[in-house]
């Protein structure tokens, strides 16, 4: 199994700053691709920021630009730094990872981000 614990979540004032970190433990040692998603209030989850296997990185549209995501292959940490967030960016983010040895894809607990109006 592999365990992923997002933190680094808060409130930030509009146009502040955050930055997220996913730790995995566990048997993480054949993580291939990682990213972070997002699931505001009633509404879908949807993708953030993917990381691949071969270190690219693909990033929704509304978040280039003001986002970047990295990661440490070495450790397998995800990081997401978050700039210029408005309110829209308001949701819970989870980190997701997907594993050679798996047929499933792991998820972490999430971590709040809010940007009040």
């Amino acid at each position: 199994q592999v365990q992923l614990v997002e933190s680094g979540g808060g409130l930030v004032q509009p146009g502040g700053s955050l930055r997220l970190s996913c730790t995995p433990s566990g048997n993480y040692f054949g993580i291939g691709s990682m990213g972070w998603y997002r699931q505001a209030a009633g509404q879908q989850r949807e993708l953030v920021a993917l990381v691949a296997a071969g270190g690219n990185i693909y990033y929704a549209d509304s978040v280039k630009g003001r986002f970047t995501a990295s990661r440490d292959f070495a450790k397998n940490i995800l990081y997401l730094q978050m700039n210029d967030l408005n309110p829209e960016d308001s949701a819970i983010y989870y980190c997701n990872a997907d594993h050679g040895d798996y047929g499933y894809d792991f998820w972490g607990q999430g971590t709040q981000v809010t940007v009040p109006s």
